[in-house]
């Protein structure tokens, strides 16, 4: 469960601009907005202070006490959304999102496949459909993850949203019926009819070829 609350400290930004958030970040700073209730708060915070927050058991599930500096009330927030540097994969801009804690939201939830299925072991193709569930809950009773054990899978078999197991006061809003992971029998390769004759006849061409040199080894033999 996402029951674990860190505290986050970070600076108001008052200047938006790009410029003042390209330096910022060279100072290893990132760059963020909060948004809640009211007027969007935009911000700034270490960025090694951000990775630690996000980096603990609960990862990017963790409820943010978000304190803005000089300021002693504490936003309770989730992050939202994120953004990396695609070279460096260093964080650039975040946004978060202020939730009470009374009350359910919708959060994102990953489905990890654990174990090898029977049918993957005899050459059936395992395929997982759906990567991530939408899950609603109480802000601190969102689960880090879901587990799926596709060990008994067979071919043919699958697994369907409605079977996940949900910890108690979550609801999975997404179909029910949608397939999470199944596996299928592996596909036969047809080659078209020109093909397959263009193979036959290479090697109807080899065969004869290997034949006459076989015929011309005998001869050289018996002379």
């Amino acid at each position: 469960m996402a029951g674990e609350r860190v505290r986050l400290e970070v600076k108001e930004r008052e200047d938006c601009g790009s410029s003042v958030s390209r330096r910022l970040r060279r100072e290893g700073f990132v760059p963020g907005v909060l948004y809640g209730s009211g007027d969007p708060q935009p911000f700034y915070v270490g960025e090694r202070e951000l990775r630690r927050a996000l980096g603990g058991e609960h990862g990017t599930h963790a409820i943010l006490d978000v304190v803005l500096e000089g300021k002693k009330q504490e936003h309770h927030a989730v992050l939202k959304d994120y953004q990396l540097d695609p070279i460096r994969s260093s964080l650039v801009h975040v946004d978060l999102h202020e939730v009470r804690l009374d009350r359910p939201i919708q959060a994102q939830v990953t489905v990890e496949l654990v174990g090898e299925s029977a049918g993957a072991k005899v050459g059936g193709l395992l395929s997982q459909i759906l990567r991530e569930l939408t899950v609603e809950a109480l802000p601190m009773a969102i689960p880090e993850r879901f587990e799926l054990d596709i060990s008994a899978l067979e071919i043919g078999d699958s697994v369907r949203v409605a079977e996940i197991e949900v910890p108690a006061g979550a609801t999975i809003v997404d179909d029910q019926d949608a397939v999470v992971a199944s596996v299928t029998a592996p596909r036969r390769v047809d080659l078209p009819e020109d093909e397959v004759e263009a193979v036959e006849g290479e090697e109807g061409e080899e065969g004869e070829q290997e034949a006459e040199a076989g015929d011309s080894a005998e001869a050289e033999a018996s002379e």
